[in-house]
């Protein structure tokens, strides 16, 4: 094996790794007879309408694929051709092991051996049709976070951004390198640019095995023309690419090795692009001069479909065609591919010894095995908290506003409590204000919930094939949401501890920090949760907005737990709000030497506020007479510790509370992180 090192546009070196000798056998992915069948329920326009009796309203089977096979190789270009609903998507998502082997028949293989999931994640990548990007980072940005997680640690820095300079150049997007991807909020690079950005991300640690879902759609001829000559070099460098495409041009049809054109799930032609116009010459409707062909194919099966025969007779033909042309070529060439094809495992390890995989490796020392991540779990967790927090930093408008609601929160509390006094009234409404300065923390982090859902596609893409663990984004979620939350924390402590005149001196407002900061540690959890159960942005938010409600409703402040009814004490103790109202309210109130009721002020929200001051002193006396206690005006009748018993909180010390806060917000994290586990699996039933 020689080693060269060739330039590139701007003087940066990449590593070219050839091999010695005659050429090694191809990888060759093969399917045959994949088929298909989806159950679709026949529903009534309106949910509740009524059913009439004896009529059945059971399941109808679709047949997406039906019996479809042919081989892709490497060095070669596949695009798999068809109108809307014809199973393009449906047979690459197939091919890429995103339909569950319970409900696809078939068998599927490469190099004759079928394919293990994990061995599939490894060697392939498949790039989605919508580009999924993080708006605020750069083009070099997004590919070097690429490179940072699938390339090896054992690859150096200097390596991965060669590799890195060396993509760009590839995909063509040296103009663009600096350039912020950009969304509909932030001027960015134009649509071809970010389908090539999209695919260099994926093919960074340069897989055997590509999929592309469309990567034309949307773009206009040059662009997509552009796509898929990068498509083209990249399986000239060495890897099996599979795409579906709606109507190539006739440039782009140039480019394609190999084409399979399906209509409601069959396949009607499979071959080279350039036998089309003798296929259908033979099949008596020639294609005109100067046509396109794909245009002429699909304009041709739109009309085929409307007839009562529908695509039958074509289907029919391009059986026979097929066959004669393998009785022409001496057999089927298939067959001969798998007699000289190497076994999967050799195949594998002599792709990697030539720099398939692990960019700039040394053959000798690989195996055949290959790990199912890139690197360790720290390294994935450095590289995720560091792409978050570049792009968050990049987006300061959405911290100014959770900022802002804080400190205009704040000021209202402050200015309508201002420096509370002992009163009765005073003590009513030092639980008035405590409860809002809790309700705001959760309603607060709600907002974080149309955040996740953004990232929640390019995460799936990202976990479908390995490029780090669902654990690691979890951890890196919530590190790099701890510096915020402490902003946010004491922002709300600053404004409103010293304002009102809650109680406790320093060490008062180091709890109440404390238990601020627990509560934004657990509306967090809570709200991640939620967006990783409920993809839908406005089902997401609004489903938060009215559990956090019920948590306020439910917490002890409008009915105190004495007085609930019994079926809603279960959700009186999940209240995520209880136990940080609970803390703040026995850090206010638990200080012996403080009265809240004396003797002169219990008539005070009462018809006998307006009586004269003797009178009250003698009602008092005749009042002390009847329990038998001295009552004067002085008397103190309520302690802090009495208003904590009328609220019924007499279960849990103020540190316990803090402590089950930040419980909850690991309970939620693990939840997060087990919605993550169970519903990214990106695969179809």
């Amino acid at each position: 094996m020689e080693i060269e090192e060739l330039p590139c546009e701007e003087h940066h070196q990449i590593l070219d790794v050839h091999i010695a000798g005659s050429s090694y056998p191809p990888f060759v992915l093969s399917f045959k007879n994949l088929t298909y069948d989806v159950k679709v329920s026949t529903k009534s326009g309106f949910p509740f309408r009524w059913k009439k009796p004896n009529v059945s309203s059971g399941n109808t089977t679709k047949s997406l694929l039906r019996g479809i096979s042919g081989e892709a190789k490497e060095g070669e270009t596949m695009a798999i051709l068809g109108a809307s609903g014809s199973g393009k998507s449906t047979l690459i998502d197939a091919l890429a092991n995103r339909i569950s082997k319970q409900s696809l028949k078939g068998s599927i293989t490469l190099n004759g051996e079928v394919l293990d999931s994990d061995v599939l994640k490894v060697i392939s990548a498949y790039v989605m049709q919508d580009d999924l990007l993080f708006p605020m980072l750069t083009v070099e940005e997004t590919l070097m976070f690429s490179a940072d997680f699938r390339l090896p640690r054992s690859v150096s820095k200097s390596k991965k951004k060669a590799r890195v300079q060396a993509l760009i150049d590839q995909l063509g997007l040296r103009n663009a390198a600096k350039t912020v991807i950009g969304d509909e909020g932030h001027r960015g690079v134009s649509g071809g640019e970010r389908r090539r950005v999209s695919i260099g991300i994926d093919i960074i640690h340069d897989p055997i095995l590509l999929f592309l879902d469309e990567p034309t759609s949307g773009l206009d001829s040059t662009s997509a023309f552009m796509v898929v000559k990068v498509l083209q070099r990249i399986a000239e460098s060495g890897s099996v690419v599979i795409m579906s495409i709606h109507q190539p041009s006739s440039r782009i049809l140039g480019l394609i090795d190999r084409l399979i054109i399906l209509s409601q799930g069959r396949t009607l032609y499979s071959g080279s692009p350039s036998n089309l116009p003798q296929f259908f010459s033979d099949f008596g409707h020639p294609i005109p001069n100067n046509e396109n062909p794909s245009e002429f194919a699909l304009d041709l099966i739109r009309e085929l479909e409307g007839t009562s025969s529908g695509t039958q007779i074509l289907f029919e033909f391009n059986k026979s065609w097929k066959a004669s042309s393998m009785d022409d070529n001496g057999g089927d060439d298939t067959i001969s591919n798998r007699r000289y094809t190497l076994p999967l495992k050799d195949a594998i390890a002599k792709s990697i010894s030539r720099g398939k995989l692990v960019f700039g490796g040394n053959g000798a020392n690989h195996s055949s095995s290959v790990p199912s991540f890139a690197n360790p779990f720290y390294i994935e967790l450095m590289v995720l908290s560091k792409r978050l927090l570049t792009n968050s930093r990049r987006m300061p408008a959405k911290f100014a506003v959770r900022l802002g609601t804080i400190i205009v929160t704040g000021i209202v509390l402050a200015t309508m409590f201002w420096q509370l006094d002992d009163s009765p009234a005073g003590a009513q409404e030092r639980l008035g204000c405590i409860s809002i300065s809790i309700a705001t923390i959760f309603f607060n982090c709600i907002t974080e919930v149309p955040t996740f859902i953004q990232e929640r596609y390019i995460f799936m893409r990202e976990t479908a094939y390995n490029a780090y663990r669902r654990s690691s984004y979890v951890l890196a979620r919530s590190l790099t949401h701890i510096p915020l939350l402490f902003n946010l924390s004491v922002t709300l402590s600053l404004i409103t501890f010293w304002t009102v005149g809650l109680a406790g001196g320093v060490p008062g407002f180091l709890f109440f920090f404390v238990t601020i900061l627990a509560s934004f540690w657990a509306g967090s959890s809570f709200a991640a949760f939620i967006s990783g159960l409920i993809p839908d942005v406005f089902l997401a938010f609004v489903s938060g907005i009215a559990i956090v409600s019920y948590f306020l409703f439910l917490c002890g402040f409008l009915v105190a737990r004495d007085r609930l009814p019994k079926y809603w004490l279960w959700f009186h103790y999940i209240s995520l709000v209880k136990y940080p109202y609970e803390a703040i309210l026995q850090n206010e109130f638990l200080d012996p030497t403080k009265c809240f009721v004396l003797g002169v002020q219990l008539f005070d929200q009462s018809a006998l506020a307006t009586l004269p001051a003797p009178v009250k002193s003698e009602l008092l006396k005749s009042l002390g007479r009847v329990v038998g206690r001295n009552i004067t005006s002085s008397t103190c009748l309520t302690t802090g510790k009495d208003i904590l018993k009328q609220q019924g909180i007499v279960e849990l010390s103020k540190w316990k509370c803090v402590w089950v806060t930040v419980a909850w917000g690991f309970f939620f994290r693990i939840l997060f992180y087990l919605t993550l586990l169970l519903g990214s699996k990106n695969k179809r039933k």
